[in-house]
This record gives structure tokens, C-alpha cells and sequence, in this order.
């Protein structure tokens, strides 16, 4: 019968085992309790791997041995077999509990497996436990191997009935938390394998956002780390736990996933006009041919001739300045529609005008290099990321990755999209990812449509993004901090 004590010891156990994160920590509890209520001298804890057990921790008190997971220790991988001969492969095998009284006594099975491991480090095994850690569906986790039990004055004894129990229970709440552990540890690889896919396929599509995901990654990821350290100063009062962290780094890893739906006309657009500089070219060439056709024809004089050829290089000139313009004033502007109003009507009726609507169009961008049609396109990625990861399962440990992905465009006074979200609508992550997205943006030296700014001039343009209320201060301070201090 077990003592109070000793209930409430595996009763505790019980919930340190459902909580602990770390194998390493669990398998040395799991061991030194069993050592410490079967009141043995000590133990060796396997697990099983591919059809053999593996040593991964052993504790031996009389001797102050301890060797853990990261132990140099060499013992050979013990088969999970029917060879009697070795009690733990055996016991694995029948999965069913071993209590040896005497290894040595040859009196029912010859067991002789522990002779090596004696041999090796100088000691005498007298009376051996050894319990097969299972699931409820018989699947094998490992074996707990209890050695030499003593008796209330510290002399050599036999395990008891009692010893029996308590390995037994041990073994069983080891197995769940280790397969729990491991389903835990598959669950974070299958979402990382998730996103590694998602984040390669908008690699392959267009090589500047697969970089701009892996920066605005780090960034984040250095923000958070930022965070913490002045959390363990008091500096601050946020903190990112292992699952905190997890969901930051993912949605950063997944904001853009709706750029994979938008056009790469769109999304490598490096000048107002791209392609369409060439039709210009061609047009503006033929209205010359036709002006000069005219001309030959005594439909129109010399000087007026020359005037529209004139014209028309010289306008030409223009639109090629004003396609990679940083920014088009007014008074190009005003050009750009004098020149769009202008046409050329053929003999056979058809009007030929200078530029089409679309050119016209690209051409009065203010500033960057899209329409306000191609911009709403390339906004509404966010949009699209939210409808792609509605249709991901995330589970309850990641259950706000979608909410803090979709809100990497938002600033705190609203002016942010697509749902112009304020302050008290806005996850701290989602802050931090803004952050990080603008920096990157601003920095990055391989987008086709801008060229990079210096570090400090990047800094300076979201320091006053924040202090006109559209970013949150300490944080761009704290990626400030954190990417100075990396260099």
C-alpha cells in the first residue's frame, strides 16, 4: 500500500509531467522520482527508436554517477527482441514489468544483460525493475529500469508489490507525456513545414518578396527578443513566451501569402509604363511616317511638318524622364494630358491618339509605379491572405496567427487598410509586423520599382510615421536598438 506521501508525490508528478516542455527535464523527473520512491540506489530510463531502445538518462546514487541527454556515455542501442538475456529488450518486447530478486541466481531466466554495463563502470546489480513505458493503444515509448532496492535500514532488497505499483504508474504517465510531447513537437513541425512551403512557393514566383519574408521574420523576431530582454530589466512590460514567439514568427512568415494571387505584372511593376514604353515608341514612329506621308502628299506644309516630327521626339523624351520619375509634379502632369488629348486621323477614318487611357493613366502617377486600380490590387493581398488562412485549421496554440497577419498594414489612427483598423483594434504583434514590413520596404536593395534608402535615413521616415500617430514609438525604437546592437 502506498503512504500518503508517497501518493501525493506521484499525484504531483502527475501535473509537472502534463506541463513540462522541455525531454530532457521530463526524463530526469520521471527517473529520480521513481529512484526516490521505490528507494532504490538506481535507474536507467530508454526510449525506443526504430525497433531498439536507445539510453537517453541513468542515475546511479552510491556511485554519484549521473549521465543526461547530452551524456558522452557509450552504451550500444539494446534490441527490442525475445532474447532473454537481456531483461529491458525483453521486457519491451513482451510488454510486460520484470522483477528480478537476484540476476545472479540462474534460478528462472539467465539474465546477463546488465554484465556489460557492470563491467564498465565498477558495479554489482543485485535486484532489477523493469517497467515498459506503453500508451493505452500498446504503442512503445521506452523502458524504466529500476536497480537494486533497499530496505528501511539501507540494506539490499527485493522490489516489492508496492515498487511494482509505482513503476507501473510512473511508466504509464511517462509514455503519455513523452507521445504528447512528441505529437506536440510534430504538430510545430508540420506548421513550420506549412509555411516553409507557402513562404517557397512566393519565392519562386518573384525572389524579392521571398526575401522581404525571410527579413520582415527576423525583424520581428529581433523586436520580440528586444522586448524580452527589457522585460527580465523591467523596462518593459510585454513579454514573448515560446507560443507568443511562435505565432509572431508564423504570421510574419505568412503576411504576404496573398501576394501569391496577385498578378507579377502587378507585383514586379518597376516603371509607370513597362512594356507599354515600347508600343509609344512604335506609335509615335508611325505618326511620324504618316506625318511625312503628309507632307509628300502637299497635304501639309514643311514647317508644319516638322513641327508635329518635332513634337513628337521631344514629347517622347519626356515620357521616357517622367516612366522613372520619383515624382511627377503638377506641371508634368499637365503635359502628359495636352499630349493625351492629341490625335492623328488616317484617310481611312481611324483616330490614332498619342497615348491610350491605361498610358495616360501611368504616366500621372503622382508617385511609385502603379494605377490606383493595380494599387487597390496589390492592397487587397491582405484581403487575400485573410481568405487563404480562413481556410487553414490553426489550432487553439495558434489561433491568432491569421488576426495578426492581416493587420500588417494597418496604422494606429486608421489611415492604415484594409479595414482601417485604430490602436485598440491592433494586436502588439501586428504592430511589431508593421514595423518590420515598412523598415524592410524601405531598406530592401532587390525591389524592382525603388531603390534602398540607408539605415538612418529608413529610421528617421518611420520615427516620424510615428510621431505623426501611425506607428507605435518604442517599437521602432526597439528595432532601432536591436538592429544597431546586431552589427
Amino acid at each position: 500500500m502506498l503512504k500518503q506521501d508517497e501518493l501525493k508525490e506521484v499525484v504531483d508528478i502527475a501535473i509537472e509531467l502534463s506541463t513540462t516542455k522541455d525531454e530532457s527535464r521530463l526524463l530526469q523527473k520521471i527517473l529520480l522520482t521513481a529512484i526516490r520512491i521505490a528507494d532504490c540506489d538506481a535507474g536507467t530510463l530508454y526510449l525506443e527508436n526504430n525497433g531498439n531502445l536507445e539510453f537517453k538518462i541513468m542515475e546511479t546514487l552510491s556511485l554519484n554517477i549521473r549521465h543526461g541527454m547530452e551524456s558522452s556515455i557509450d552504451l550500444p542501442p539494446i534490441p527490442v527482441s525475445d532474447d532473454v538475456t537481456n531483461a529491458c529488450g525483453y521486457s519491451a518486447y513482451t510488454r510486460e514489468l520484470i522483477n528480478i530478486h537476484n540476476v545472479d541466481s540462474r534460478e528462472t531466466i539467465e539474465w546477463s544483460g546488465h554484465e556489460k554495463y557492470d563491467k564498465l563502470i565498477g558495479y554489482d546489480t543485485k535486484s532489477m525493475l523493469v517497467v515498459p513505458m506503453i500508451t493505452f493503444d500498446d504503442e512503445l515509448v521506452g523502458v524504466l529500469q529500476l536497480i537494486n532496492a533497499f530496505d528501511a535500514n539501507g540494506n539490499p532488497t527485493d522490489f516489492s508489490n508496492d515498487d511494482e505499483y509505482i513503476a507501473r504508474t510512473l511508466g504509464a504517465l511517462a509514455a503519455v507525456s513523452i507521445i504528447n510531447m512528441r505529437y506536440t513537437r510534430e504538430m510545430k513541425l508540420q506548421m513550420k513545414s506549412f509555411v516553409d512551403a507557402f513562404a517557397k512557393a512566393i519565392d519562386e514566383r518573384t525572389p524579392y518578396n521571398g526575401s522581404h519574408t525571410k527579413k520582415v521574420t527576423k525583424y520581428c523576431k529581433m523586436i520580440a527578443k528586444h522586448m524580452n530582454r527589457l522585460y527580465e530589466t523591467g523596462e518593459c512590460d510585454d513579454y514573448f513566451d515560446e507560443n507568443r514567439m511562435d505565432q509572431l514568427i508564423m504570421a510574419a512568415s505568412l503576411h504576404d501569402i496573398g501576394k501569391m494571387v496577385v498578378p507579377l505584372t502587378i507585383m514586379n511593376k518597376a516603371t509607370r509604363l513597362e512594356e507599354h514604353l515600347n508600343d509609344i515608341e512604335k506609335r509615335f514612329e508611325l505618326l511620324k511616317a504618316y506625318y511625312e506621308i503628309d507632307y509628300l502628299k502637299g497635304i501639309i506644309l514643311e514647317p508644319e511638318y516638322k513641327e508635329k516630327t518635332r513634337y513628337l521626339d521631344r514629347q517622347l523624351e519626356f515620357i521616357k524622364q517622367i516612366n522613372t520619375m520619383d515624382y511627377v509634379d503638377d506641371a508634368s502632369i499637365e503635359i502628359i494630358k495636352d499630349i493625351s488629348k492629341k490625335g492623328y486621323t488616317t484617310r481611312s477614318g481611324e483616330l490614332i491618339m498619342y497615348l491610350t487611357e491605361y498610358e495616360t493613366e501611368c504616366l500621372e502617377i503622382r508617385k511609385g509605379t502603379l494605377t490606383n486600380r493595380e494599387r487597390c490590387q496589390m492592397e487587397n493581398h491582405v484581403v487575400l491572405t485573410g481568405m487563404i488562412l480562413d481556410k487553414v485549421h490553426f489550432n487553439s496554440k495558434y489561433n491568432n496567427v491569421e488576426k495578426i497577419a492581416m493587420g500588417h498594414h494597418e496604422y494606429l489612427d486608421g489611415s492604415g487598410y484594409p479595414y482601417g483598423l485604430k490602436a485598440e483594434q491592433l494586436m502588439l504583434e501586428s504592430r511589431i509586423l508593421a514595423v518590420a514590413d515598412i523598415y524592410d520596404a524601405l531598406t530592401s536593395t532587390d525591389r524592382p520599382y525603388k531603390k534602398p534608402i540607408s539605415q538612418e535615413k529608413a529610421f528617421k521616415i518611420i520615427e516620424d510615421m510615428a510621431e505623426k500617430g501611425k506607428l507605435e514609438i518604442r517599437l521602432v525604437k526597439y528595432l532601432k536598438e536591436a538592429v544597431y546592437e546586431a552589427e
